[in-house]
């Protein structure tokens, strides 16, 4: 960014102990081709990374808080920053990842040529180039999400724009103007399924989620997450419920519903089989515990719901996760008396 520019996009990069990634991550985004104002959102990281961001880059924003606010809380104080400025996008960025030099340019051009859609995501790859990681995010209904493509080693097969279901959050721009509109990220879900949660919000509310192939950035992928023991089945299991309570419509709560309590319940003795029981359990009981709030949220998002339920069915996938291995043994068994896809 040159000194005389003004950029009209902010990027946020929330950090927690992420020192040792910090720069390849920063260096992408300070080279990116448009003016860029970077927002470092730093969740109370205790492995030198405030020293760090202020020695090596002064130029960066910096946003301290004394205690970790976990993803949506802490991208929830970058947009909420961003907003109070007047920026009509913005970014979020993984600390742990890597963009090319045009991806926001290109996500930029995306949300300027349609008004409809509110966000644009990218091609996310894995760090080393060899697999997908992310080409936007479905929901099925089975009330399971996914990345579509994750995993994949041929990376041009999903290389045409389209619309799609969600963005991941670790790579995607967002329009303010519709954030004002249906809110920021659920900051209960702390980290894992909140963006799914707020694209569901976004289609409720009627916009459109963007994916954008020529736009490129690449992820180590669980490198913060990766730290703590157990936490992915803490969050999963917490999180989940809430995304199907708050945003499935009424009129596919039944169909969506029994699949996703008959898939919650195999992920929940799935972990207790792995060892996982403390983590699966209080996942659980947090779940629970919220509900009476979730489904209060609920009532406040199904009401200005501006689509169809048949627009929401059309815009789901009506099949299981690809990694759903077990799920697809245990529907071929209950298939015939259920009828089940």
């Amino acid at each position: 960014m040159t000194e005389t520019s003004t950029p009209n996009v902010a990027v946020i990069v929330p950090n927690w102990n992420g020192k040792d990634d910090l720069p390849a991550c920063l260096d992408s985004l300070l080279a990116q081709s448009i003016p860029v104002e970077i927002i470092v959102v730093e969740n109370g990281s205790t492995d030198g990374s405030v020293e760090f961001i202020e020695e090596k880059y002064p130029s960066i924003t910096l946003l301290k808080q004394p205690v970790n606010l976990g993803f949506a809380g802490g991208v929830n104080i970058g947009l909420q920053y961003a907003i109070d400025r007047d920026y009509p996008y913005v970014a979020l960025f993984n600390n742990d990842a890597v963009a090319d030099k045009k991806w926001l340019e290109k996500l930029v051009a995306e949300l300027d040529a349609k008004p409809d859609v509110c966000i644009a995501t990218c091609k996310f790859m894995s760090i080393d180039k060899k697999h997908l990681d992310s080409t936007g995010d479905t929901y099925t209904n089975w009330g399971l999400p996914f990345p579509r493509g994750r995993g994949e080693t041929k990376l041009d097969t999903y290389d045409k724009e389209t619309i799609i279901f969600g963005a991941s959050g670790g790579a995607s721009l967002y329009r303010t103007e519709a954030l004002k509109q249906f809110g920021l990220f659920d900051e209960d879900f702390f980290a894992y399924y909140e963006d799914v949660d707020i694209s569901f919000r976004a289609q409720l509310a009627g916009w459109k989620v963007s994916f954008v192939p020529s736009a490129h950035a690449y992820h180590q992928i669980g490198a913060t997450s990766g730290k703590i023991r157990g936490f992915t089945t803490v969050q999963t299991m917490k999180n989940l419920p809430w995304v199907y309570w708050k945003n499935v419509p009424r009129g596919l709560l039944w169909s969506v519903g029994i699949r996703f309590f008959l898939a919650h319940t195999l992920f929940f003795w799935s972990a207790v089989l792995r060892g996982q029981f403390v983590a699966a359990t209080k996942g659980l009981v947090q779940s629970w515990i919220l509900l009476p709030k979730k489904l209060g949220e609920r009532r406040k998002i199904q009401s200005s719901k501006s689509v169809s339920v048949d627009y929401i069915r059309s815009v789901i996938t009506w099949d299981l996760p690809p990694n759903a291995a077990r799920l697809r043994k245990l529907r071929s068994l209950v298939r015939p008396l259920l009828f089940w896809r």
